[in-house]
């Protein structure tokens, strides 16, 4: 049994791309029906989009990682929100609320700036980076039908060599 939890611990760092002694996630959140998704990418995250549907739920997420954006998770509808980070900058905090679907996301970075998307209503969560201080958002997973409907964040160090993109 303890072979498979750090088998499957190690598989997260690597889907995570982040150094396994300081990896760690948060419980996901929503109601998890539908198709699971994988947000992940080399390096640090450099900005976000998020779509929402007409101030309603959250449709889709993409993450940049150094100049290079991810293929976008959920749907594209209408113009996103968006927040490019600063180079000494990540997001250290994602919270929102959830029912079916995710309702609403704000991320928050080290420097207290926000992405808000979607509106404030079902349940309350909050996620946020572990003890370690230096530990930040790397990748999200969760499920999907339609809108985004769970969500988990993964965080980490990003290797230090995957920085020399920057």
């Amino acid at each position: 049994m303890q072979y498979i939890v750090l088998a499957a611990l190690l598989s997260a760092c690597v889907l995570a791309d982040v150094q396994p002694q300081y990896y760690s996630f948060s419980d996901e959140v929503g109601s998890g029906s539908g198709s699971p998704y994988s947000l992940k990418g080399q390096g640090k995250i450099t900005a976000v989009k998020v779509w929402e549907a007409y101030g309603n739920y959250i449709y889709g997420f993409q993450f940049c990682y150094g100049y290079i954006w991810s293929p976008v998770v959920g749907r594209y509808y209408g113009l996103p929100q968006e927040m490019k980070l600063h180079d000494d900058e990540s997001i250290i905090q994602i919270s929102g609320k959830y029912s079916h679907y995710l309702q609403s996301v704000v991320f928050t970075t080290t420097k207290g700036r926000t992405l808000y998307a979607g509106q404030p209503s079902g349940k309350s969560f909050n996620m946020y980076a572990p003890e370690n201080s230096m530990s930040q958002l790397c990748a999200l997973t969760g499920r999907l039908n339609g809108g985004i409907t769970s969500l988990q964040a993964h965080w980490g160090i990003p290797p230090s060599n995957s920085t020399a993109l920057y």
